[in-house]
């Protein structure tokens, strides 16, 4: 049995009850720590919270060379545990469809993400967002732009529809590290909106950082704005609101501080 066991989103508290239960009572664990983190924690502790040993996983070994993965779940309960939901990456769909056609049974514990926590934070409909996309950290290439013209052509789509757009932010591991051990650079969300400010100067953006925490942090203002602002520990996301229901609307000014008349401008 192959398990694929969501970790949430911020430590080692985040996972399901039910995910904690697969994963202790599984006789291997793996973590697939580069796709996502959990910001407020470290695989020691997650070791130490939930009393079972961990093998860390490099991109290598999840994507070109499972076999260690798959032959424990041949023999034995295997926990794959992953940041947020184990199913948004297209990694681990792929490695459930090898144990599949090994015959080996699979299951999905699922665990909430990112893209659930903007949307309950926010106030945002969750069904108003259009496609996400992700912001990566500018290329000292002369000539490139700062903010590549996929992120622009999906932002641009979702205004002209009136949806929402999620924005990841990036995550920039020194070269060939593949797992959390120090030196990461975090994009901040303040980061992001001084990059997007060069084309939507005045456009409505609002941060999301440290999702599933205690204290998590959700700012709106316009792009130039949010760009000065000190927003605190990673991870942060941020959105790009489209047109807005008045619930929304209120959402955002009370929730988040958005100006009024930034907001009443895209309230339907």
């Amino acid at each position: 049995m192959l398990a694929f066991v969501g970790l949430g989103l911020y430590d080692e508290r985040s996972i399901t009850l039910e995910g904690r239960e697969v994963l202790q009572a599984a006789d291997r664990a793996f973590a697939e720590l580069y796709t996502s983190r959990l910001a407020g924690t470290t695989l020691d502790e997650l070791e130490a919270f939930h009393g079972v040993d961990i093998q860390r996983c490099d991109r290598a070994l999840v994507e070109r060379e499972p076999e260690p993965i798959l032959s424990a779940a041949d023999s034995g309960t295997v926990a794959f545990l992953t940041g947020g939901d184990p199913m948004v990456s297209t990694t681990h769909v792929d490695l459930r469809l090898r144990a599949h056609e090994r015959g080996i049974d699979t299951r999905v514990v699922h665990g909430t993400t990112a893209a659930a926590a903007a949307a309950s934070l926010t106030g945002l409909q969750n069904y108003r967002f259009g496609k996400a996309t992700t912001l990566p950290f500018p290329r000292a290439v002369p000539g490139d732009r700062a903010v590549p013209g996929s992120v622009v052509d999906t932002i641009e789509d979702n205004r002209d529809r009136g949806l929402h757009t999620l924005v990841y932010l990036d995550i920039k591991t020194p070269e060939g590290q593949y797992e959390p051990e120090g030196g990461e650079q975090f994009m901040t969300a303040s980061r992001a909106a001084g990059l997007l400010a060069e084309g939507w100067e005045d456009a409505l953006a609002v941060a999301v950082c440290r999702a599933g925490s205690e204290s998590p942090l959700v700012a709106a203002d316009r792009c130039s704005a949010l760009a000065g602002r000190s927003l605190g520990d990673p991870l942060h996301l941020l959105v790009v609101p489209g047109r807005l229901h008045h619930l929304e609307a209120e959402a955002l000014v009370e929730l988040a501080g958005a100006p009024a008349d930034a907001v009443e401008a895209l309230t339907e």
